[in-house]
């Protein structure tokens, strides 16, 4: 009966199509450079790198709008890539939002792909995969969730969330930061035209009120600076780096398993009102990751985005030369933090037999949180670029920071 179901869908789909002939993808990333492995499948723009989730979570979008004829797109390269795109994050929690609209027979995978993408990615990728919203589901999509449920296990199932509106994303993600194609927003309008009843009224967001004076979270280094007496490092990464050094370091998994996203919420509430330092290894990496992304310009400055995105084209032998010449114009507060902090991230690897966090490892965890683009979000094809340049502050922590002390600076 499925098979019977699906042809029927996929007739639909050709209908459908009729209508509305293929979109040609959208132009081309300016950081994806040819000589990218994938770069047949990445220049669709078919998976991106989408900002965060409400719990700080990175977000990865998939939309099948983009794919072009399947005679035009080697479906074997999508899943490498798609494998390839997973394997520089899936070391921290991440989330998948699926834009269905667009699939039709025309660039639909058979199911033969399907069942070898979902036997592929094994449990590294499922394990920190915390979240999959299927956005515009069909009746194409229930059908395939029927076929495979004897292969999809009941914890994976729960974390599939189908949402039938983009709006309904907001409540999910921070909505703003989502590349989201025209074609599926144009589909969500006429979704909601089709809806029978006004659309739910505008809520109205109260204005932001002014920091409090021990605000720690969403605030200048500056800010926290001037605050605290002048003391260079913010008391909360200096409280967490503290608690994780003397009972953190062989925890394995560290960085990699957080704590509920309600948790760190709450420590993050009484930081910000002066009362508390974490009691958890898994609350103390959360809220220091959680700490370093907020702030209104990265620890690594806007300055430096495109020159760590070059670090690629430097050779291997005179990449540390460059992060050293890199990290040296960085305002004198920003490099005493960010020592600071890959001298612990250091001392983390260094116990890697314990912890499982070697240098590789940490740099995808942090590398997203200590720089991203002044306007939007870090494309996928930056992910490389991004993580080495942290990976290389790390193993290389004394041979970078070697040559320029500030006074006041302290070390974990």
């Amino acid at each position: 009966v499925a098979p019977a179901e699906l042809q029927k869908d996929e007739a639909d789909d050709t209908q459908a199509g009729q209508e509305e002939a293929f979109t040609p993808p959208p132009p081309e990333d300016p950081e994806l450079n040819i000589n990218h492995p994938y770069y047949d499948v990445a220049r669709h723009g078919i998976i991106q790198l989408a900002g965060d989730d409400s719990s700080g979570r990175k977000v990865i979008t998939f939309s099948c709008c983009r794919m072009p004829p399947s005679h035009q797109l080697n479906h074997t390269r999508l899943l490498e890539y798609l494998k390839y795109t997973l394997d520089q994050y899936v070391e921290n929690d991440y989330t998948v939002v699926y834009f269905h609209y667009g699939l039709k027979s025309l660039n639909k995978p058979s199911l033969k792909w399907l069942q070898t993408a979902y036997k592929e990615f094994d449990r590294k990728y499922k394990k920190n995969l915390k979240a999959l919203y299927v956005v515009h589901p069909t009746n194409f999509i229930k059908i395939l969730w029927n076929i495979f449920k004897p292969l999809i296990s009941h914890k994976f199932g729960k974390k599939v969330t189908y949402l039938n509106y983009l709006s309904d994303l907001a409540e999910h993600l921070k909505y703003d930061q989502l590349n989201i194609p025209q074609e599926v927003i144009r589909h969500d309008e006429n979704l909601r035209r089709k809806q029978k009843g006004k659309l739910p009224p505008v809520v109205k967001v109260p204005p932001p009120r002014p920091p409090l004076p021990t605000q720690q979270f969403g605030v200048s280094l500056q800010y926290i600076k001037d605050k605290n007496k002048g003391e260079l490092i913010p008391p909360v990464m200096k409280e967490t780096v503290s608690y994780l050094k003397s009972k953190g370091l062989q925890v394995e998994g560290l960085f990699r398993r957080s704590a509920s996203f309600q948790a760190i919420k709450d420590v993050q509430k009484l930081y910000n009102q002066g009362k508390l330092s974490s009691t958890t290894a898994s609350n103390s990496g959360g809220v220091l990751l959680t700490f370093l992304r907020p702030p209104p310009q990265p620890l690594l400055t806007f300055d430096c985005y495109d020159h760590i995105l070059g670090i690629t084209s430097v050779e291997s032998c005179l990449r540390v030369t460059r992060c050293k010449q890199i990290i040296q114009g960085l305002p004198e507060h920003n490099y005493v933090v960010l020592k600071y902090l890959m001298c612990f991230l250091h001392m983390v690897s260094q116990e890697s037999i314990y912890n499982r966090m070697t240098a590789s490892s940490l740099a995808c965890v942090f590398g997203l949180n200590l720089i991203w683009p002044s306007k939007g979000t870090a494309s996928l094809s930056a992910l490389v670029p991004l993580n080495l340049f942290t990976e290389l502050l790390i193993d290389f922590y004394t041979n970078i920071f070697n040559s320029r002390t500030v006074p006041g600076e302290v070390l974990p």
